[in-house]
């Protein structure tokens, strides 16, 4: 069988795809190569369509390979098994931009397999997986309108970059995953340091220009592939269209009644449930006036009611420029925020807009508690965390608790990459923070409001963040060239309108965007006006953040540890810790202090009681200690011999042997001294001060004659 490879550089790196060589029995497999990086794409198809779904069976995976950067899997069974935190949100990455350009009805079940093989951590896997599925698609029998294609963009000095290498992500002040096709963008996945919205919007737009260029690479890939039958043609689908005596009997019942009762809601800004229910209502009526005409098809009567429901929200607002609720386009919905609502956490808060409330608190700890990562990134721990929940009883359902989903992970993954920029570093403020936001009532842009909820939890802990962050969900009804874009989202908007484009940021600038649409691609005029109204809805509730607490507490929360750092000599480490651990067991035992000692000599002593860290402290600085030449110390005689005495300057404490020097007899006095018992004896203290310390045996010099001296006391 012939194999096909092309290539393309991109950011100055060489592309390679290829296939007919691997993975030949799947729909389509791209094997592709970006230095040292090597992703197996491999996409399939099942035969018939499911059966009994109203929705789009598509599962992308990404497969993150522990033999990809020479690592043996941890933990007992020495194997991959749920993938790790980034896996999934590269594996959203590359859904998102995919997902709305299959056709409409299309309900057979898609798999898309993304296998990392090799990393080369100058050139991340996600975005070359991303341009290996969309290329596998499109050269399969898979109805796909693609190809789409992503890339990286950051910003060093004022200048655009694409695909960043590890040296430049340390470097750049943004990080922009952009995904499209060659029309318009599809997709937007941001990180930055409080950067101008016009700057982000000309990094997307030169992303997207490159974006074009990589789209007519995989077009050409498929036209040489499908010459030498290495691509195969596309399975014809066209979604089934409703009988006609049907769908006009279900609209002459429906048209009038729906449109009437989506304008009272609006008039009236009916709640969610009561909105719902009416609904649900108007359409039971419908299926029963209909049920003995078309008795099989309560499906198909169901599907056109939704049709309807959808066109008369989109033209209520495309047309009147008036929301479901009532709302302008602009308005945001009415916001409360509470903070200091859970009594025993270190920070918490409470934050409603509209029927979306997020209970947030937060938790200080140990720098030893932040997370351990366990995959093929250079990241291999995180001191900052933020995790997202989201209770069936948020929109009165009653279904069995799950861990985590792909959309949990997802919105606790942005909410902590818009507040990074802020957390103080780990030098100004010793702990590791573990943030949770609490959905507990949802109807739209929960993960927008837990960022907010978030910066109000570290400001009542009294966190001393840099800024406060805000977020903002922004909405699209695009009807032929009438464009409209709403500010803060309900559900039903999402639901039925065709972008979903969060942002928040500070007053200065974003730090964070993601911007998922269920449309062909926008255009730079959208994206401008989206981002624009994004921020005035932004500062919007921010004011209403500040309103409740201006700025951080002035002290943390006094159920929070207060966590006392030192340096000390790594050669001392063991000092500290003892054999097996006894003499940090036992200062813990002593003090109730938690007690982290890094590799490199950092020590970190964590107590809810001051006094008892203070007290850890001291324990391990005397255990640690060091005489100093020139210092005076206050000592005790332990040994005397015919030559001088021996004065133990730095007692020995947890089992440690102290630290003792060797005064002369020369140097006991300044008067001639025969036998030292003439001057001290074993237990007298004396003061003594440190005249040399031998660099090679760490034997200590005293002279009590001088110390004597420097404090003007007699030495009789």
């Amino acid at each position: 069988m012939p194999i096909l490879r092309k290539s393309i550089e991109i950011a100055g790196r060489t592309l390679t795809l290829e296939t007919g060589r691997m993975a030949k029995q799947a729909s389509g497999a791209i094997f592709a190569s970006y230095g040292d990086t090597q992703v197996l794409s491999a996409v399939t198809v099942s035969d018939q369509p499911r059966e009994g779904i109203d929705f789009f069976p598509l599962q992308v995976e990404f497969e993150e390979k522990m033999y990809a950067v020479g690592k043996i899997p941890g933990g007992f069974i020495k194997r991959e098994g749920r993938p790790a935190e980034k896996a999934i949100l590269s594996s959203r990455l590359i859904d998102r931009p995919l997902r709305p350009l299959f056709p409409k009805g299309f309900r057979n079940d898609v798999q898309v397999v993304n296998t990392i093989l090799s990393v080369d951590q100058d050139n991340a896997p996600d975005m070359v997986a991303m341009i290996a599925a969309s290329c596998a698609l499109h050269i399969s029998k898979i109805p796909f309108n693609g190809p789409i294609a992503g890339i990286t963009v950051g910003l060093i000095d004022g200048q655009y970059i694409f695909n960043p290498t590890v040296e430049q992500e340390e470097l750049t002040e943004m990080h922009v995953s952009v995904a499209g096709t060659a029309d318009a963008v599809m997709m937007v996945e941001a990180g930055a340091w409080e950067i101008p919205e016009s700057v982000i919007l000309e990094g997307i737009m030169a992303a997207h220009e490159e974006i074009k260029r990589i789209v007519a690479f995989i077009e050409e890939f498929r036209a040489e592939a499908l010459e030498m039958g290495l691509a195969s043609p596309k399975i014809e689908f066209v979604k089934p269209a409703p009988p006609e005596e049907l769908e006009a009997a279900v609209r002459e019942l429906a048209c009038d009644k729906f449109a009437v009762l989506m304008r009272k809601c609006c008039d009236e800004r009916t709640p969610k449930e009561q909105r719902e229910a009416e609904i649900a209502a108007l359409e039971a009526e419908v299926q029963e006036a209909l049920a003995e005409r078309f008795p099989d098809d309560a499906a198909v009567i169901g599907d056109v009611l939704y049709t309807i429901q959808k066109e008369t929200m989109r033209r209520l607002i495309a047309k009147d420029k008036v929301r479901i609720d009532g709302r302008l386009t602009t308005e945001v919905r009415p916001i409360t925020c509470e903070v200091g609502v859970l009594a025993r956490t270190h920070g918490s808060s409470l934050f409603t807009r509209g029927q979306t409330q997020i209970l947030n608190a937060l938790t200080l700890g140990m720098i030893g508690e932040q997370q351990k990562l366990d995959g093929v990134s250079p990241e291999t721990s995180k001191r900052y965390m933020h995790q997202y929940n989201f209770p069936p009883y948020s929109v009165g359902e009653a279904r069995p608790l799950r861990s985590p989903g792909r959309r949990e992970i997802g919105h606790g993954a942005l909410a902590e990459r818009a507040l990074i920029p802020v957390i103080p570093d780990e030098e100004t403020f010793p702990y590791a923070l573990r943030l949770v936001s609490e959905a507990i009532e949802s109807n739209g842009s929960t993960s927008m409001g837990s960022v907010c909820a978030s910066t109000l939890s570290l400001m009542d802990a009294g966190v001393p963040i840099t800024a406060p962050v805000a977020g903002c969900a922004m909405g699209l009804i695009k009807e032929g060239d009438d464009v409209t874009v709403l500010t803060d989202i309900q559900g039903m908007e999402d639901f039925l309108g065709d972008m979903d484009f969060k942002v928040a940021g500070t007053e200065k600038g974003v730090t964070a965007i993601q911007m998922d649409i269920k449309i062909p691609g926008i255009d730079r005029e959208i994206l401008t006006k989206a981002l624009a109204q994004a921020r005035e809805g932004r500062m919007f509730i921010m004011g209403k953040m500040l309103e409740c607490l201006p700025e951080p507490r002035a002290t943390i929360s006094k159920y929070a540890p207060r966590i006392i750092t030192i340096q000390i000599d790594p050669d001392k480490i063991r000092d500290v810790i003892g054999s097996g651990g006894k003499v940090i067991k036992k200062i813990v035992e002593v003090t109730g202090a938690d007690i982290d000692v890094e590799e490199d000599g950092r020590v970190f002593i964590s107590s809810v009681d001051g006094t008892m860290g203070e007290k850890a402290q001291q324990i391990i600085e005397s255990i640690v200690a060091v005489p100093e030449v020139g210092k005076i110390y206050q000592g005790t005689v332990v040994d005397i011999k015919d030559f001088g005495c021996f004065v133990e300057i730095i007692p020995g404490v947890m089992g440690n042997k102290g630290r003792d020097g060797m005064v002369h007899i020369s140097e006991l006095a300044k008067r001639r001294v025969e036998k030292c018992e003439d001057v001290c004896k074993v237990g007298d203290v004396m003061w003594v001060k440190v005249l040399n310390v031998d660099p090679g045996t760490g034997k200590v010099k005293l002279s009590r004659k001088q110390a004597m001296a420097d404090l003007g006391l007699s030495d009789k």
